[in-house]
């Protein structure tokens, strides 16, 4: 039966308050306080769907790929939709010009003929290909697609992205990047440090540059650093950077996440899985970008015989349930800084649990020392089904 209106009941993600959403025509119609008749959906909490700016594909599946193709995409929009992210930001890393240009113009196709995939993609991530040449802070990037900052080039990405590229991720250090991130900036794509060598000098510049954020900080980087005068300190001292961090339980040790936290404050912290197109896969060797990796039966992707890290294997859900385990940060400021946080500064229409906003929403179960399990999923007039072992698909609409 397809119901005109939809009941949902849960405690405020942010307030703690029981309320009863009532949803219509994919948008909240009224919240009050909970009432003795029956819900339609119920759970322990509610929040805004998630939002993720860097997923790199799932299931064998990477937005690299020069077999990229609209069913590929929908895949990878279903899977993520499974994990509770309504929304993110499909990743491109370090690759050919050519190859970069079909993955965008892929995704550029399917956002403007379809209105559901558009809002699961308001933005696309550019992750290279100007990073650092040197082992370590290129990480799995591979090194014979790393080049020079190029201002015509990405202007020929973001014209084949249909003008969709808001994140630009690359190196400072290269001759030419302060006049990039000066030009981008300008055009309205947010830069971020990141895959970097830079000097502390060199940082400083970028940020005068108008650079915002720090992909994945704390990775990307050498093994051994100097203690002091090193990258990681200067971009975690600037207050005008923000970072994203890989809370999977691998990328980061929980010391090293307490410290960004605290210097960062939420305010100023995204979370991100990074996901990997290996990402749900089971363990063993797998070929890709050109390389060889191993999903190891601990979850992490690796390049083999090294420590380098290449993406992460999980999703955002994982990840916030990781950093709510740490306990350094309350659940209103997890959620916000998976959903709200990217949002805003990727200059994102908010998604806000008040009358009028769209029903974008996510009902989830969690307490202290339990397991951040999900329940549902709406999506304006939509409910997904989270329990379809990645599959995402849409079981029922209620307009």
């Amino acid at each position: 039966m397809i119901r005109s209106t939809l009941r949902l009941r849960a405690r405020h993600y942010a307030t703690g308050e029981r309320i009863d959403f009532l949803c219509q025509d994919g948008r909240i119609a009224s919240m009050m306080p909970t009432g003795q008749g029956a819900a339609d959906l119920e759970a322990e909490w509610i929040a805004p769907a998630l939002f993720d700016l860097q997923i790199n594909g799932c299931g064998g599946i990477s937005f690299n790929s020069p077999a990229l193709n609209d069913d590929a995409v929908r895949r990878v929009v279903a899977a993520c939709q499974a994990h509770g992210i309504g929304a993110f930001c499909p990743t491109l890393i370090t690759n050919a010009h050519t190859a970069l240009l079909h993955g965008f113009a892929i995704l550029r196709r399917i956002c403007e003929t379809d209105a559901d995939l558009a809002r699961s993609l308001p933005g696309f991530h550019l992750e290279g290909p100007y990073i650092s040449p040197e082992d370590g802070p290129r990480g799995a990037h591979p090194r014979c697609h790393v080049r020079p900052p190029d201002w015509d080039e990405f202007r020929r990405l973001q014209d084949a992205a249909g003008g969709r590229i808001r994140l630009l991720t690359l190196a400072p250090e290269h001759e030419g990047a302060l006049p990039l991130i000066e030009k981008a900036t300008a055009s309205g794509v947010v830069v971020a440090l990141g895959h970097t060598a830079a000097t502390r000098e060199c940082i400083r510049a970028a940020i005068a540059s108008g650079a915002r954020l720090s992909t994945h900080l704390g990775n990307g980087s050498h093994a051994l650093l100097p203690r002091h005068d090193n990258y990681l300190w200067e971009q975690l001292a600037a207050d005008e950077l923000w970072a994203s961090v890989i809370a999977d339980g691998h990328h980061l040790p929980p010391a090293i996440l307490r410290c960004i936290l605290r210097v960062k404050t939420p305010a100023r912290t995204i979370l991100t899985c990074d996901a990997s197109s290996l990402a749900g896969l089971p363990p063993g060797r797998y070929r890709e970008w050109g390389q060889e990796f191993e999903v190891r039966a601990d979850g992490r992707i690796v390049v083999p015989g090294t420590v380098f890290l290449a993406g992460s294997g999980c999703f955002t859900d994982a990840c916030i349930a990781h950093l709510l385990a740490l306990g350094e940060v309350s659940l209103a400021d997890v959620l916000d800084m998976a959903s709200e946080r990217p949002r805003q500064l990727l200059g994102l229409p908010p998604q806000t649990l008040v009358v009028g906003a769209p029903s974008n929403l996510l009902l989830f179960d969690w307490q202290p020392k339990h397991a951040f399990a999900i329940r549902a999923l709406l999506l304006g007039d939509r409910i997904v089904d989270v329990s379809s072992g990645g599959e995402g698909r849409t079981t029922q609409s209620y307009s």
